[in-house]
């Protein structure tokens, strides 16, 4: 690991200006990705800016919904009262990724920001646009069994690896942000992180030295009927092949409200926006969430290794959607 600076900031404005006054400097929360990125040589900053002192780690009820803070870990949050009762599919998400160890130390802003897992990323003898831009795609022809099937480009084929983050796009949760001279901006879900396109080295839209301070979510009527399923090749501390979030709002049998998110098929959390189209005013039957289910794959592309992902995420989705109809306790995980 090379040398850095390393300092605390207590409040946010100390940290703000800090690390926009300094290109090289980084924040730090629980470092579950960041300081693994320093050890491997993958990222080298030159100062970390620890902001787990910030009094940014609350979970409290708002006039709309319900606001986790920037610094709260990812197991505080799972398992707080108001995310276990209101948004249900938020906790299980959480509670998918990593280790518990991990979620004890992981915070949710860390969250959102985490690279992607891509072995052509974290293999610094290998080319890759996204740690080195210009330096090409190694997965683009490699071995790319993991990697994207929706919005990838020629410079980047990689996957964003979050479990949370594919819960809040579903939620249509908003990123709320600071910046220098306290300029404070608010960012929709769907805005927040980016398809690569020229620039995949850059994996969301935060400028320079924005802090995340905290994630609201707007309240819903999907508390009764969500379900995160996350398909990998272990049955823990794995990252998703396919994962999907689901949740349904009925009227009598018929779908009033449909949300569906899916991971490990995108530069970012994908919206199932085709499928839930599909399904609005229709009848919640299993043909219905699998008629769907074809219809948002038919715009995927996949890559040469990866085509088993097309029929894994169809299942996926339609196996999500059961689940949610059952109360979130339909057990399918694989």
């Amino acid at each position: 690991m090379r040398p850095f600076n390393y300092s605390n900031a207590s409040e946010p404005a100390t940290a703000i200006t800090a690390v926009s006054m300094n290109p090289g400097a980084k924040y730090l929360g629980g470092g579950t990705n960041l300081v693994d990125l320093m050890k491997e040589d993958v990222m080298h900053p030159s100062a970390l800016v620890d902001i787990t002192r910030l009094k940014l780690a609350d979970v409290e009820k708002t006039a709309t919904g319900v606001a986790i803070g920037g610094t709260a870990t990812n197991s505080f949050t799972a398992n707080h009262e108001l995310i276990r009762t209101n948004y249900p599919l938020l906790s299980m998400a959480i509670l998918a990724g990593a280790s518990a160890q991990i979620r004890n130390m992981a915070t949710n802003g860390g969250n959102l920001n985490q690279r992607t897992r891509c072995t052509y990323f974290y293999d610094v003898n290998m080319p890759c646009n996204k740690r080195e831009p210009g330096s090409g795609c190694g997965a683009l022809k490699g071995v790319n069994r993991t990697h994207a099937i929706f919005g990838w480009s020629e410079k980047c084929v990689a996957v964003y690896p979050s479990d949370m983050a594919i819960a809040l796009a579903a939620l249509d949760a908003k990123v709320h942000v600071e910046g220098k001279n306290n300029v404070k901006r608010t960012i929709g879900f769907a805005d927040f992180h980016r398809l690569p396109g020229d620039t995949p080295e850059k994996d969301n839209n935060l400028k320079p030295g924005e802090l995340i301070t905290s994630i609201e979510l707007p309240a819903n009527d999907f508390a009764e009927r969500s379900y995160y399923l996350k398909i990998r090749e272990r049955s823990s501390y794995a990252f998703a092949l396919v994962s999907v979030a689901a949740a349904l709002a009925l009227d009598g049998n018929q779908i009033k409200q449909v949300r569906i998110a899916l991971g490990g098929v995108a530069h970012k959390p994908w919206r199932a926006s085709v499928a839930e189209k599909w399904l609005i005013g229709k009848e919640a039957t299993e043909a219905n969430f699998r008629a769907a289910a074809e219809a948002e794959l038919k715009n995927a592309r996949p890559l040469e290794h990866n085509k088993f992902k097309v029929a894994m995420a169809k299942n996926a989705i339609a196996r999500a959607l059961q689940g949610a109809m059952q109360g979130g306790v339909y057990g399918l995980d694989g």
